[in-house]
């Protein structure tokens, strides 16, 4: 049998997600997301914040959530800065680009932009006598984790957070696998660090579990106004809303997502471990649920007749690097498959 680790939405959907919505399939309820489920998941979701007064909304996926906020946040010459490994840079097929703004990608070695080089650049912005020639950097994205699995600390945020304040700029963070970096060993930012700390942020629904959907969770009061506006305009709001609402119950009712989260977490760790144990090198230290090891090529042919896996990219003549996702659904017994498949290094 053949297993795949490509990526973290292979499978369909939690077990106890697929029997919600079969049990509620008879109910009859107001559609647009104005329903009494998504009224219960928003409520489960806003008891988790600290007390922040946030506006909670279902959106169908991630892109959706990404170019909506993004779109409803800054002005028509403002652009987004971003780390240039970022989602909405090379994910999302010019998505945000689609709505008229710029993306402004930052480089980074771990998939992580600093507080240091988001003041330069915008500094630099305003210092020039052509600023306004240019695309002004107008809003913040961060993914947390990020692309390649790492993960912001509370004092990373704070000083993005602080920089974003400096300019005016609102901080927007992208949580596609955000249940992911709560489960990861010393985390310091859950829900109540990102309601203070961000103007909006996203929680993934789809690669955490769901059929498909992600919350979009609006922290600053003037991004609060006619939001349901932009949702629809952008093709985000799903008529059977519903479906989100006992998704998001479900997922947030009885721990289901950090018991996703742990689980995901655990198993691509025990990855890394064992890769380390075996010799090998990772491209990238991720603590979260994406594994980059750097593998000998004739290895990986060997390894793709029993495993799906990722192309990452080419690390030099006889080595590649490879993703290893893991999901709600990865069975140990698969794990331990594809370790015994890998050899120590000679």
């Amino acid at each position: 049998m053949r297993y795949n680790f490509m990526n973290d939405y292979n499978e369909c959907a939690h077990e106890r997600i697929l029997d919600a919505i079969v049990r509620a399939n008879r109910e009859q309820d107001d559609s647009y997301g104005l329903d009494s489920r998504c009224a219960h998941a928003r409520a489960l979701i806003l008891a988790r914040l600290g007390g922040a007064q946030s506006d909670v909304h279902f959106l169908v996926g991630g892109t959706q959530a990404n170019l909506t906020i993004i779109a409803a946040s800054i002005k028509p010459y403002q652009g987004v800065v971003c780390a240039e490994s970022g989602h909405i840079n090379i994910h999302e097929t010019g998505a945000i680009e689609a709505t008229g703004h710029k993306v402004l990608p930052l480089p980074t070695n771990n998939g992580k932009i600093t507080a240091e080089q988001i003041a330069t650049l915008v500094a630099a912005h305003y210092a020039d006598a052509t600023a306004e020639h240019m695309v002004q950097p107008g809003m913040v994205y961060l993914s947390q984790p990020t692309e390649v699995g790492t993960v912001y600390s509370k004092d990373e945020l704070r000083a993005i957070s602080r920089v974003c304040l400096l300019y005016g700029m609102p901080l927007y963070i992208d949580g596609a696998r955000l249940g992911n970096a709560f489960a990861v060993d010393g985390a310091d930012v859950f829900l109540p660090e990102l309601a203070k700390l961000t103007s909006a942020f996203s929680i993934g629904g789809t690669k955490m579990g769901a059929l498909f959907g992600e919350a979009l969770v609006i922290n600053d009061p003037l991004l609060k106004k006619d939001f349901r506006y932009h949702i629809k305009q952008r093709g985000g709001m799903l008529a059977k809303g519903r479906l989100l609402g006992i998704q998001f119950e479900t997922l947030f009712e009885d721990g289901l997502y950090d018991e996703i989260g742990r689980h995901t977490v655990k198993q691509a760790q025990r990855i890394a471990a064992a890769v380390r144990a075996k010799g090998y090198e990772l491209f990238v230290d991720s603590p979260t649920n994406q594994v980059f090891p750097i593998l000998p090529r004739e290895l990986l042919k060997k390894l793709a007749s029993d495993f799906g896996y990722a192309f990452w990219q080419t690390f030099d003549s006889e080595n590649d690097v490879v993703r290893f996702c893991t999901s709600w659904a990865t069975p140990p017994e698969m794990v331990d498959a594809l370790l015994d498949g890998i050899p120590a290094k000679r």
